[in-house]
C-alpha cells in the first residue's frame, strides 16, 4: 500500500484501521462539505499537500460511503 492511498480500499483501511475513524455517512457528508468549500483553510492545505487530483478521488471516495449506507440501511 501507498503512504497516500490511490485506490477506496486502501484509502479506507488508513482511515478506519489506522486512523480509528469510523467512515458513517454522517463523517462522510461532514467532510465533504468542508472539501467542497476552496475557501476553507483545511481544503487549501488538503490541496497544497496532496494536490487537487487527490481530493477529487477522495471526495468521491467519501460520496462512496454515503451511497453505500444508503443502499444498506442499517
Amino acid at each position: 500500500m501507498d503512504i497516500i492511498p490511490q485506490n477506496f480500499a486502501d484509502w479506507k483501511v488508513c482511515i478506519e484501521k489506522k486512523c480509528g475513524i469510523s467512515l458513517t455517512s454522517e463523517f462522510a457528508a461532514q467532510r465533504l462539505a468542508l472539501y467542497d468549500d476552496d475557501s476553507r483553510v483545511e481544503t487549501r492545505r488538503f490541496v497544497k499537500l496532496y494536490g487537487q487530483e487527490h481530493l477529487h478521488r477522495v471526495k468521491s471516495w467519501f460520496r462512496q460511503i454515503i451511497e453505500q449506507e444508503v443502499k444498506t440501511p442499517y
